[in-house]
């Protein structure tokens, strides 16, 4: 049941836009599809060392990045979830720096870390391929602002651009 728009300027934060615009075309589902094969494919080439380089002492691991990127797709999922039900509890924000001593980075494998995000990615893809057009434009409140069901998935996925670029350019995997 994809919709084939993209979200409009009222469906969410301007904050958002940075990672909106990273998705090319109309079908972020798509884009979800052809990330988890890009981004397991690039996880599967890194070495047990690779995994937990940080390219500055105060920045986070690969293992790191790939955790914040998991956990976030969780939480835009979650969100998704409740405004395509039309649950209009305003939905806090969260701070990903607190989270980050939770992680348990080091004493987990990249195997471990790809298998998690493998199924993190087959849900967030069931979830939105089973929302109807009306689902997915329907409205809700998250961190303060408006955001559409849409919205989210376009955010799941830009967010994983931004960051993948980063692992490309900055840590040079």
């Amino acid at each position: 049941m994809a919709i084939s728009r993209r979200p409009g300027s009222t469906e969410f934060n301007p904050y958002y836009d940075t990672y909106i615009r990273k998705v090319k075309g109309n079908n972020f589902i798509q884009n979800l599809k052809d990330q988890k094969n890009e981004t397991l494919a690039l996880l599967s080439k890194l070495s047990d060392g690779k995994w937990n380089y940080k390219y500055s002492p105060e920045k986070w691991s690969v293992k790191e990045v790939m955790i914040h990127i998991m956990d976030t797709e969780r939480i835009f999922a979650y969100r998704a979830l409740r405004v395509a039900r039309n649950d209009q509890t305003p939905l806090p924000g969260f701070d990903q720096n607190d989270y980050v001593p939770f992680y348990n980075a080091l004493h987990r494998t990249g195997n471990s870390i790809m298998l998690e995000y493998e199924s993190i990615r087959n849900s967030t893809i069931s979830l939105f391929e089973n929302l109807s057009n009306e689902d997915q434009g329907r409205l809700g409140e998250a961190s303060g602002s408006p955001v559409s069901s849409l919205a989210l998935g376009y955010m799941i996925a830009g967010h994983e651009i931004h960051h993948i670029q980063l692992l490309n350019e900055r840590y040079l995997i």
